[in-house]
């Protein structure tokens, strides 16, 4: 791993990701803009104040380059996110390229048993999905998790359902992925039972009140075992457990028969079960209000509660954990509450300031075993999976090529029959040929389909155009 734990970077994710070892992340949770079309920004006073962002998106946003790069490593993702812009518009695809460059990297540097977490609304998770289900496979898909942040209504609902739910998108690397399924599993609430638990635990010890339930003891096997067959209050069985355990069961009162002649049966009370383990809609955890104490201003900032689960159940003490938009850095202090690494990528230097207060006032900067202090940087990490050779040419090849950059100024679009072509489909053309004076210099560079490149030859764009107009081709 080329980064140490406690590490802030502030810069831009993609570089930041880019420079990030291969298979090197345990876990990854993400909070990204959510194309709200909204700018958000910390109230003065607060101890975010000064943090601002802009979640709205156009085409003009993006480098060039990413359109290429996502055509020619993902082509069928491309298309998908091409057919956003006529279902939704362009910035639904310019925030989805945004998106789509930095998930494709978010996926190499993913440990094969690692998990992803995309925090979205129903503003843009239904093209996420699709863009996930490309670059993870939709059989790595494990659950959309509703986070339902308040349970007060809000707003004029007489046209409609109240909005406020989040999407939490749990994706792995593999069908070989960590999870602590303790980390989802609550206590029982002995106050507030729901209906299957009451009728569960229906019995009520009249001495203690504590509720409980009969299970069965008899071995749960075809075969009977010797020294497991015997005779146990009048019923001979095969038993679960030896005669030995059943008699100190019995003399400390769990082991009961309700009735003579009835098969005898365990107590199992309800306050020594682990709990409830969730489902996918979460209404135990509710959003932060303006006077709650871990609140530090910043405009999106979520519960330590929800980021503590989601680490605790796909990640292991000691394990590494990624924010690539860490905001206010909630899961950096959720991480190391857990005792897990933790990495923090945002463009904001407020970032940096927040997770240093939140140490302090988490009691975790001067905890035991923890590796040194805050480490902030600005600049790119330099990879340590390949030579500097081997990066030349990777990023040569993948990120900085004048056909990447040409196929996202066409739009994925051929320069004369201006039809859309996947990107290995796309041909580096002369506007005007070297022959009649053409330079090598971008502005004298574009993209042509086969079938426009061979009709155009050594001729002029001008004259290309004319062709495909008189040919009906062009209008």
């Amino acid at each position: 791993m080329n980064v140490k734990n406690r590490t802030i970077f502030e810069n831009d994710n993609l570089l930041i990701l880019r420079g990030i070892d291969t298979a090197s992340i345990d876990a990854i949770y993400q909070d990204p803009p959510f194309n709200s079309n909204r700018t958000y920004e910390a109230p003065i006073g607060s101890d975010a104040a000064g943090a601002a962002f802009k979640d709205s998106w156009a085409l003009s946003d993006l480098d060039n380059a990413w359109h290429g790069e996502l055509a020619e490593r993902e082509p069928a993702l491309y298309h998908a996110l091409s057919a956003a812009e006529f279902t939704h518009g362009k910035p639904m695809k310019a925030y989805l390229i945004m998106m789509g460059v930095r998930m494709l990297e978010m996926h190499r540097i993913l440990k094969p048993t690692g998990t992803i977490y995309v925090h979205c609304d129903d503003t843009a998770v239904h093209y996420l999905k699709v863009m996930m289900d490309s670059i993870f496979g939709k059989d790595n898909f494990r659950n959309e998790i509703i986070w339902q942040r308040t349970v007060t209504r809000k707003g004029n609902l007489t046209k409609g359902l109240a909005r406020d739910c989040d999407i939490i998108l749990r994706y792995t690397k593999s069908s070989n992925f960590v999870w602590n399924p303790e980390a989802v599993t609550i206590p029982y609430d002995l106050e507030n039972l729901d209906e299957k638990t009451k009728k569960q635990y229906r019995y009520v010890e009249p001495e203690t009140g504590r509720l409980f339930r009969y299970s069965e003891i008899t071995a749960p096997i075809q075969e009977p075992l010797s020294n497991r067959t015997y005779e146990l209050m009048g019923v001979v069985r095969t038993w679960r457990w030896t005669k030995e355990r059943m008699q100190a069961e019995i003399e400390t009162g769990r082991i009961v028969q309700t009735r003579p002649g009835n098969i005898p049966r365990y107590k199992r009370y309800l306050d020594e079960q682990k709990g409830r383990m969730l489902n996918n809609v979460w209404v135990d955890i509710s959003n932060l209000t303006p006077k709650s104490k871990e609140r530090v201003g910043y405009p999106t900032q979520k519960p330590l509660a929800l980021l503590e689960r989601l680490i605790a159940a796909s990640t292991r003490p000691g394990d590494m954990v990624l924010d690539p938009f860490c905001g206010c850095a909630t899961t950096c202090i959720a991480a190391e509450r857990l005792q897990r690494g933790w990495i923090g990528i945002d463009i904001s230097p407020k970032a940096v300031e927040l997770v240093k207060l939140r140490l302090q006032t988490e009691g975790l900067s001067e905890q035991g075993g923890i590796l040194g202090e805050v480490i902030h940087r600005t600049d790119i990490p330099k990879r340590s999976d390949f030579s500097e050779a081997g990066r030349t040419q990777v990023e040569t090849r993948q990120y900085r090529t004048h056909k990447h950059t040409l196929f996202g100024l066409q739009e994925g679009k051929c320069n004369g029959c201006q039809v859309l072509f996947p990107f290995r489909n796309m041909t580096v053309d002369h506007l005007l040929a070297k022959s009649r004076g053409g330079t090598d210099y971008f502005d004298n560079l574009q993209l042509l389909c086969g079938a426009c490149n061979s009709m155009k030859g050594s001729g002029t764009q001008e004259q290309l155009i004319k062709r495909l107009k008189s040919e009906g081709i062009l209008r």
